[in-house]
């Protein structure tokens, strides 16, 4: 038996949290300590549901070099996430029923709840959809083609319909690749500097325009993934004004930094899409307060040291968040007033666990007195303790962050996933 004492524990205040089985089974004031109980004092500490991040890429099957299902639930246990949802496009891709049977296969020796999405086209490659039926028996939850984009809107609207027949969501990375072309960098002062071409702001709206006028039309369950504009934001607050079944999410790296850190850290700083202006960071925040913005999401990408030494135009995008994400969103949102510790919680761990479960609220726990939670996946953090970045201590196998030697404020100093300590 787990007991947690005397912490501030999410939708019930101050209070005790007793667990059993892997399951709450009480929240009150001054639960009694049993002979052989592990006990935890939380005082001063918030006491919520585990993260749930619903964009993260564990590379395994087939790049394990960056990071793999083991080494990746360990990061996320650091910071505090207890779900992960893992990216399709592994080698050989999460387009068929056997990939997706093995990642799951592979997710009961992690340490946290390591969830499949399947691809929407075979091999992502934008030409033959999957066998959604198949992937959803095999136990994908979702399904997406990730990085690339599906550019056909005759086929996204197919895909749309055959989810619907089917209750899956589709999570759309949003660019359209005739604009966007693999460039390194928001098209912008940044890349005049630099005197490359830019990636535009405008290939992530189109998309985001079309698919959701797409996902109106048909009546789909559509989930934008790292939503980074200003102008994106309000396509999806107008859309779901108009009634859309839309969700959406962004990343802490589009509400702490801009453009500018390239220029400082080069090809750390490169992500698809891009860092934008000061001007997008700001509407990011606003879609996050008022709700527009549903979800914070990692987007934890890893790559090799090597890779990412490469030229900027040559090198990956991507960088990994996991270890850091509650923890910006602390000293971005909560620190600086715009948003409150449950807000920030609501947008990591309960909107999360409802999109990704269409609303049963399975994997997060109730903090509820008299009803049993179906699980006791738990953070336990303290949102005022500063700390400082350091790569070399990451549970990760990659170190490609851009928020090495940063200090920030909110550390997570207990993650209990299905009733365990993760040490």
């Amino acid at each position: 038996m787990l007991l947690i004492k005397n912490g501030r524990v999410f939708g019930a205040g101050v209070a005790d949290v007793l667990v059993r089985g892997g399951l709450i089974v009480e929240v009150s004031e001054n639960i009694h300590e049993d002979v052989g109980m592990t006990v935890i004092d939380a005082a001063g500490l918030v006491v919520a549901p585990g993260l749930v991040d619903l964009h993260v890429h564990f590379r395994d099957p087939g790049y394990e070099y960056k990071e793999d299902i083991i080494t990746g639930s360990l990061a996320a246990a650091a910071g505090g996430v207890t779900t992960c949802c893992c990216m399709p496009n592994t080698l050989p891709v999460a387009d068929n029923a056997d990939v997706v049977r093995s990642i799951v296969k592979k997710a009961e020796e992690a340490v946290v709840r390591v969830l499949p999405y399947g691809a929407v086209t075979v091999g992502q490659q934008g030409r033959e959809l999957t066998d959604f039926a198949a992937l959803k028996a095999a136990g994908a939850v979702a399904l997406s083609d990730d990085g690339n984009s599906i550019q056909n809107a005759d086929l996204m609207r197919r895909a749309m319909q055959l989810a619907c027949e089917h209750d899956m969501l589709i999570v759309s990375h949003c660019e359209d690749a005739d604009i966007a072309q693999n460039f390194a960098v928001n098209e912008g002062a940044v890349s005049r500097q630099l005197v490359l071409p830019g990636r535009p702001a405008i290939a992530e709206e189109i998309m985001v325009a079309r698919d959701a006028m797409l996902a109106a039309e048909t009546g789909a369950r559509l989930h934008i993934a790292h939503v980074s504009t200003a102008r994106s934001v309000e396509i999806i607050r107008k859309a779901k004004e108009a009634g859309a079944n839309i969700t959406a999410e962004t990343c802490p790296q589009y509400f702490s930094l801009t453009e500018d850190e390239v220029l400082k850290i080069g090809t750390l700083a490169r992500v698809n899409p891009p860092l934008r202006t000061s001007s997008d960071v700001e509407a990011i925040i606003s879609g996050l307060v008022d709700g527009t913005i549903d979800a914070i999401a990692t987007d934890h990408a890893p790559h090799s040291a090597d890779e990412k030494a490469l030229p900027l135009p040559e090198a990956p995008s991507g960088m990994i968040g996991l270890e850091t994400s509650l923890a910006l969103a602390l000293t971005h949102l909560y620190h600086t007033g715009c948003m409150s510790i449950e807000d920030i919680i609501t947008r990591m761990s309960i909107n999360p666990a409802r999109i990704i479960t269409q609303g049963d609220g399975s994997l997060v726990p109730k903090f509820n007195a008299r009803e049993p939670s179906t699980c006791a996946n738990i953070v336990v953090f303290d949102p005022n303790e500063e700390w400082t970045v350091k790569p070399e201590e990451f549970r990760s196998k990659a170190r490609n962050t851009p928020f090495a030697g940063m200090k920030l404020r909110g550390k997570v100093r207990y993650t209990i996933s299905r009733g365990r300590i993760v040490p």
